[in-house]
This record gives C-alpha cells, sequence and structure tokens, in this order.
C-alpha cells in the first residue's frame, strides 16, 4: 500500500510531455502485438502453403505435404495466392510480339553455327548465354524482322519416320543431351519400346531431340551418329546443345512433326531422366477407341505462376525479357501430351514471339495467342514433375514421374511390367499381412 503511494505520486509529479511519451509507446506496443497476431492468422488460412491442399482419394495419392514441398523445390517459379485469369495472361503475347511485327528481340538465347564455338561441357548462366549469342540474332531473324521458320541445319533427321506406314497414333518427343547414351538405351528398353503402342496395333514413333556437341565433343559426335544408323530414332540440328537452348530444341521436334508426321494423332514431348507409363497413357488418357482429339494440350497444369526474380536461380527471368507479373497457364515441361494438330500451330505462333529460354513457359505462351486453354488431367496425379516413391500400385496409375537414373528405370520398369495386372491387389495383401503381423506381435503381450 505504501509503495503505490509512491508510485502515485511520482506519476503526478511527472511532467505532461514524460506522460504522453509513455502513453505513445505503449499504445505502439499494442499495435504492434494486434498486428503480428492477425499476419499469423492469415497466412494459418491460406491454401497456397504447403499442406494445406486437399487429397482426392486415389490409388497414388501419396503424402501430398512431402510431394507439394518437392514439387515446389522442382518448379523454380513462385506461386502468388491469386491464379489469375487466362484472358490477362493472353495479354502478354500482344505485349511481347507485338502482334505480326513484333519488336526487336533482346540477345538471341541460341548458339548459331556462326557464332564462337563453345566446348560442350560449358555450364553457362543466363547472362553469359546472352551475351555469348547476342552477335548470332541474325541468325534466327528472316524478312520482315520475323523468327526465321528453318534457322538451323539438320545434323541428324528421320524424315521418312511416318512414311513407311498408317500415320502413328503417338510421337514420343524426348529432350537428351548428347552425352546420356545410356539414358536413351534404357528408354528404347523401357517405356520408349514400340511394343506398348503395337499390341494395340498403333502406330508409334520415338525421336530423341538434341542439339549440336560443340568441336571440343567430337568422339561424342561420332558416337551419336553410330546410335543413329543402328536405332533411326535421333534428329539433330546445329544449335549448342544447352539448358538455355530447350525452348529451340522443344520446336525443332514441333516442326519435325508438322512437316514430316502432320497426321499424327498425338504428340508427348518429355526428358530422358523420367518414368512415362506409355501404356496407361495410350489407353486410360488418349483412348484409342475414341476419334483423336483436336487443340488438345494437356500435363501437370501450371497455373498462376510469377517469374523468379532471383539472379542465383536456374529459373531466373529478367524483367528485360518478360516484364509481365504472371505467366500464362502452362504445363510443366517434364511432360505434356498434345494432339497432332498442335504441332504445326504451335510452331507457326512461335514465328511471331521473341524465344524465352523457360521452354514450358513459352510453350504456354504460343498456346495464349492462340487462345487454346490447356486441357486438366481427368486425375490431378497423372503427371508428375517430381519423383514420385516408387510402389507398383501407384506406378499403374500415373503417366510421369521425374529423376529417374537409367539403372533404376529398368529396375522399377521391369518390376511394374510383372506387376501391372495385379499391382494394387498386391499392394492390399501386403499391407494386411503386415497387420496380421503386428496384431499377433502385439497379442503376445496381452
Amino acid at each position: 500500500m505504501q509503495w503505490r503511494r509512491r508510485q502515485h505520486c511520482c506519476l503526478a509529479k511527472m511532467t505532461w510531455s514524460c506522460k504522453r511519451s509513455l502513453f505513445r509507446t505503449h499504445v505502439v506496443g499494442l499495435l504492434s502485438l494486434a498486428s503480428l497476431s492477425a499476419t499469423v492468422l492469415f497466412l494459418s488460412q491460406q491454401d497456397w502453403l504447403p499442406g494445406h491442399a486437399g487429397l482426392r482419394e486415389n490409388p497414388v495419392a501419396y503424402t501430398v505435404q512431402q510431394q507439394q514441398q518437392q514439387q515446389q523445390h522442382a518448379s523454380g517459379f513462385t506461386r502468388p495466392r491469386s491464379d489469375g485469369n487466362q484472358s490477362a495472361a493472353r495479354g502478354v503475347w500482344r505485349a511481347e510480339a507485338g502482334g505480326a511485327a513484333p519488336p526487336k528481340p533482346p540477345a538471341n538465347l541460341s548458339s548459331h553455327p556462326a557464332a564462337e564455338p563453345l566446348p560442350l561441357a560449358a555450364e553457362l548462366s543466363l547472362e553469359d548465354s546472352l551475351s555469348t549469342n547476342s552477335s548470332s540474332l541474325g541468325g534466327e531473324m528472316g524478312v520482315g524482322g520475323r523468327l526465321a521458320a528453318q534457322p538451323y541445319r539438320y545434323v541428324l533427321n528421320e524424315p521418312h519416320k511416318c512414311r513407311d506406314g498408317a500415320a502413328p497414333f503417338l510421337v514420343l518427343l524426348i529432350a537428351a543431351e548428347p552425352a546420356q547414351a545410356d539414358a536413351r538405351h534404357a528408354i528404347r528398353r523401357t517405356w520408349g519400346n514400340e511394343s506398348a503402342a503395337e499390341a494395340a496395333g498403333l502406330g508409334f514413333v520415338r525421336l530423341f531431340l538434341l542439339g549440336a556437341t560443340g568441336p571440343a565433343a567430337a568422339r561424342t559426335q561420332s558416337a551419336i551418329e553410330d546410335e543413329s544408323r543402328q536405332f533411326h530414332d535421333i534428329i539433330q540440328q546445329e544449335y549448342l546443345d544447352t539448358y538455355y537452348n530447350l525452348t529451340i530444341k522443344t520446336l525443332m521436334g514441333m516442326n519435325w512433326v508438322a512437316t514430316h508426321c502432320p497426321h499424327a494423332s498425338y504428340v508427348m514431348k518429355t526428358d530422358s531422366d523420367m518414368f512415362v507409363n506409355t501404356e496407361y497413357l495410350i489407353q486410360k488418357l488418349l483412348k484409342p477407341d475414341l476419334p483423336p482429339r483436336r487443340n488438345y494440350f494437356t500435363g501437370y497444369l501450371m497455373r498462376g505462376y510469377a517469374p523468379n526474380r532471383n539472379k542465383d536461380s536456374k529459373w531466373y527471368m529478367p524483367s528485360e525479357l518478360y516484364s509481365s507479373e504472371r505467366y500464362p497457364i502452362f504445363c510443366s515441361g517434364t511432360g505434356y501430351v498434345f494432339s497432332g494438330d498442335l504441332a504445326e500451330k504451335i510452331y507457326q505462333a512461335s514465328l511471331s514471339i521473341r524465344r524465352l529460354h523457360l521452354e514450358d513457359v513459352y510453350v504456354g505462351i504460343c498456346l495464349a495467342k492462340l487462345r487454346i486453354d490447356p486441357t486438366p488431367p481427368p486425375n490431378e496425379f497423372l503427371f508428375n514433375h517430381w519423383r514420385v516413391s516408387y510402389s507398383s500400385c501407384k506406378y499403374s496409375h500415373l503417366i510421369t514421374s521425374h529423376q529417374f537414373l537409367p539403372n533404376e528405370l529398368l529396375k522399377y520398369w521391369n518390376h511394374l511390367q510383372s506387376n501391372k495386372h495385379n499391382a494394387c491387389v498386391n499392394m492390399a495383401k501386403e499391407k494386411n499381412a503386415r497387420y496380421r503381423h503386428r496384431r499377433l506381435h502385439s497379442d503376445k503381450f496381452l
């Protein structure tokens, strides 16, 4: 009581300025605390944070929180909370292409034969690639400032691949590096083997897409030419084979389909480190008993993603190349499927759009220009641009899984083929057996 009386006397003697300062300090503290609480509450309710998405019942419904974290890391893109709309994205190509007469593109991302040759193993940053290849921009430009329809010469080509029989049901375009001979051999023995389509009486074409090896890798180039003479499934042009030229590589494949195989029903573009369940793709997604679709494009949909402005990122997109705040809807380049008629349409659209080094984003911009919306797959677990933990049940109900070494591909493919007809039945039996074993073990201690 005596202490409170002394405190009251001290407060009474304080000047007005001291009292006002003390009052402000308390108010600021309370406001800061309230703001922090509101921020924590807001973040806890957001569906774009890892682990907040819903999970559908599905044979491949693996741990969603872990897979979402992996896909955020794998994609390299930033996804804002709002998805945005396709109409806003369609404005991107207008701004970038400027209609029929596009603005002069920035430094070219490709390496034209006239440019200074680079060794195969060179790992270029985006800025290095732009600087190195800026002098060769004219090589890709044709009359009227448009991109040339055929800027690079074929080193290896298979122009008669579709002339020997009826139009193929499926063309596989597989982006591979020149030195990845082991990966190509593994794919030929697994999901790239013609048996998956031939068993159903369907035409099937497999093509590996390669760029130039560079003069420092003459032995690699010689081995590729031997491989091509043996398997006749490699097309190669004179642009330098680097990560930043994946767009040119993909457009090479689309132009090949449009030129040499225009009546193909469907095309799939994928990568050499992928697991692809071609049988499930053909029978369950594309359904050969139905008439082929047109203007059809599907895969793992990337919706509402923003350019990565971090210069240290592999997926860095400078604002000088792409100024919009969001990308249009696109499908992950690890594996997407489209109707054969789109190969020529996408390639023609690309001739009035500046090249971007992110191949899947670039194809999405071409689709936006064509006013074609990618179709969501019938199941969200069909296409995966991350590594899915293996089980025969899960892999019998998906189309793509990422990051496979050649020996892993052979191992898991062979296991899936030997278990595909009762994959999920065997999994259920194994779970029941484990449950009975645990139950029996626990009963001993009752």
